[in-house]
């Protein structure tokens, strides 16, 4: 499948927060996963999930794992489409460094930034290639629908819309090549840090899954299923544990794993998409960047795309087209 032949024209990076493989699906049918006693929904507290806490993960990181009957319509997707039970996060650590993965295919952080900083941006922190800027240079388009990260990068700063524009622009057909798509904090699925979140049932994971299938309905209810991939991920491990350790493949000097962190889930709905598959290729949030290079028939952003896998198991252009969700 060449960039030419690619009936993709539209991918959606839809990115939730804080859960892992075994938190969500680790009794799906045919996944690599183990059962763990059942979470309350919302869960009473944030689990610690930063760098430091990664490192103790094995005795402190909580056992415990939400039912399908929370998130059905995840199910429903992994059931219909593809579910990849191999796929990691690629920093062994919190939010920021990993939504720079998917957007820049490289990180020069394994924690967030300040508090004070991700409150007041100011100048950006990085001039480095990302894919927003291989786009626009091959003359197409893309858009930050929500997207907090993209202040932190030269090219991106200052470039985001609102959530809510994404259905708004699927309907005028006016869906960017790549999207990248994100929720307020209440419907992102990830656990309440403050007791307006509490109030306001942030981290209702059911909430959360809810606002995920609007947006899929969006692109199906504007005609534009025929051409689109959609990807649901997990920006980090969000702290639970997970019975499977990831591979390192990446450390710096001072020997720090640097690649890659937890194990999350995947989602992958395409008509192309394999029907009823369990993805067992090794795959990373570098690996949605390397897909649109592929598709698009962009230029490798550095040697980490270069090297990475593309989600191709995922896809069988062959086959007759599945049909939309419900």
């Amino acid at each position: 499948m060449t960039a030419k032949s690619s009936p993709i024209k539209h991918v959606v990076i839809i990115v939730k927060e804080n859960h892992g493989y075994d938190n969500y699906f680790g009794t799906f049918p045919g996944g690599n996963g183990v059962a763990l006693p059942r979470s309350p929904n919302p869960p009473p507290k944030d689990p610690n999930h930063r760098h430091a806490a990664w490192l103790t993960r094995d005795t402190t990181a909580p056992r415990v794992a939400f039912p399908q009957s929370d998130i059905p319509h995840y199910w429903g997707y992994a059931a219909q489409f593809t579910l990849c039970d191999n796929y990691y996060t690629d920093v062994a650590g919190p939010s920021t460094p990993n939504h720079l993965m998917l957007i820049t295919a490289d990180s020069k952080l394994i924690d967030n930034p300040s508090t004070n900083y991700r409150k007041h941006p100011g100048p950006p922190l990085y001039d480095q290639p990302s894919l927003p800027a291989q786009l626009d240079a091959a003359g197409l388009t893309w858009g930050n629908y929500n997207g907090y990260a993209f202040e932190f990068i030269k090219y991106t700063a200052g470039k985001k819309s609102t959530w809510q524009k994404f259905a708004t622009d699927a309907q005028a057909g006016k869906l960017p090549s790549v999207s990248w798509l994100y929720s307020d904090d209440t419907e992102s699925e990830h656990p309440a840090d403050t007791a307006a979140q509490r109030a306001a049932h942030a981290g209702d994971v059911s909430k959360g899954s809810q606002w995920t299938v609007s947006q899929v309905q969006a692109v199906v209810a504007a005609g534009l299923w025929p051409q689109v991939a959609i990807f649901i991920t997990w920006d980090d491990w969000g702290g639970w544990w997970d019975h499977v350790t990831p591979p390192e493949v990446e450390k710096w000097k001072d020997g720090t794993q640097f690649r890659y962190g937890g194990r999350v889930g995947c989602l992958v709905l395409s008509p192309y998409a394999r029907k009823a598959y369990i993805s067992k290729a090794l795959h990373s949030h570098v690996s949605l960047v390397k897909f649109c290079e592929n598709n698009f028939g962009l230029p490798s952003l550095n040697a980490r795309t270069k090297s990475a896998d593309g989600m191709e198991d995922c896809f069988d252009f062959t086959q007759t087209p599945l049909p939309a969700p419900q």
